[in-house]
């Protein structure tokens, strides 16, 4: 990510069609040559209250279910894992930690509820660990100081609990902080090992005659700090004409460098939801020399 500029490229170099039922995509994960894609399937829509339009916190709880999808590198469907708690059914973000995949399933709305859950990668068996109240919009874990970190509603604010074999501690409220941001809303994460994490996400900015553009970018979030390290814009976008930073995404490194990996397009749409993977390209051209400045007169 250090290297990260707006001249950065995204190289488009796999793409792989889901054939099934996908809904909306919201977390993505990679482990043991599977792939983990947690998505809500909607039954009834949230409607906002009279009088209180625009207010995330403020709508029906609406109906649907929560799905972790677990697939195979080529898109087969192996196992479509069922998680939710009545008015609990959106799941968010998600991530992989010693054995186990972290699945926050929240509300539909801010300021609400959240059953943390846990799925065991090798048998797949879901176990639901504790409750938020909030609306936790995604996990990721650093398994080393067993710790797992999260964001609320558009990642207004983050979110650390500390770890003890696998549950949450005596403090079972959260190590909480204001976003100093507003660039984007993370929606998913990952913990890239060095104590910092990598949040992916959108904002959705309106122009002069109303139309909505999708700004998409990734973050370095330093928590220990409680600040942002560094911003970039990514400038790609689906078939659909989605930033692809929309929801899913997670990054993974090969021999030849870095690859991001995202499913930004919802099941229903046209095209359907599809596993995309770019490769990050960097503009190797010198930086421009600085020059003395003038005085001005």
């Amino acid at each position: 990510m250090a290297t990260w500029t707006r001249r950065t490229r995204f190289e488009l170099v796999r793409r792989v069609p889901l054939r099934f039922p996908t809904y909306h995509p919201q977390g993505l994960a990679l482990s043991g040559g599977r792939v983990f894609l947690s998505t809500v399937e909607l039954t009834e829509r949230p409607e906002s209250i009279p009088g209180h339009h625009g207010d995330p916190a403020r709508r029906t709880p609406g109906a649907g279910r929560g799905h972790v999808l677990v697939l195979e590198p080529d898109g087969t469907l192996m196992a479509d894992i069922a998680l939710g708690d009545g008015e609990a059914y959106h799941p968010g973000g998600i991530d992989t930690a010693a054995g186990l995949l972290w699945v926050p399933v929240a509300e539909y709305r801010a300021e609400s509820r959240t059953v943390v859950y846990t799925i065991d990668l090798r048998t797949l068996r879901a176990s639901a660990r504790f409750t938020v109240d909030d609306h936790v919009s995604w996990l990721t874990a650093d398994p080393e100081a067993r710790t797992l970190y999260g964001g609320s509603w558009g990642s207004r604010r983050l979110f650390r609990w500390t770890l003890k074999d696998g549950r949450v501690g005596e403090a079972a409220t959260p190590d909480a902080w204001d976003n100093p941001s507003a660039y984007i809303d993370f929606q998913d994460a990952q913990y890239d090992g060095g104590g910092q994490l990598l949040c992916g996400g959108i904002a959705e900015l309106r122009g002069p005659s109303g139309e909505v553009f999708e700004l998409g970018g990734i973050a370095v979030v330093r928590p220990s700090e409680r600040r942002i390290a560094a911003e970039v814009p990514v400038p790609a976008f689906s078939s659909a004409g989605h930033t692809i930073l929309r929801n899913p995404f997670v990054l993974t490194r090969d021999a030849e460098g870095m690859l991001l990996h995202v499913a930004p397009d919802d099941g229903d749409e046209p095209g359907g939801t599809e596993l995309l993977t770019y490769r990050v390209r960097h503009d190797l051209r010198p930086a421009a020399r600085s020059g003395k400045l003038r005085a001005l007169t």
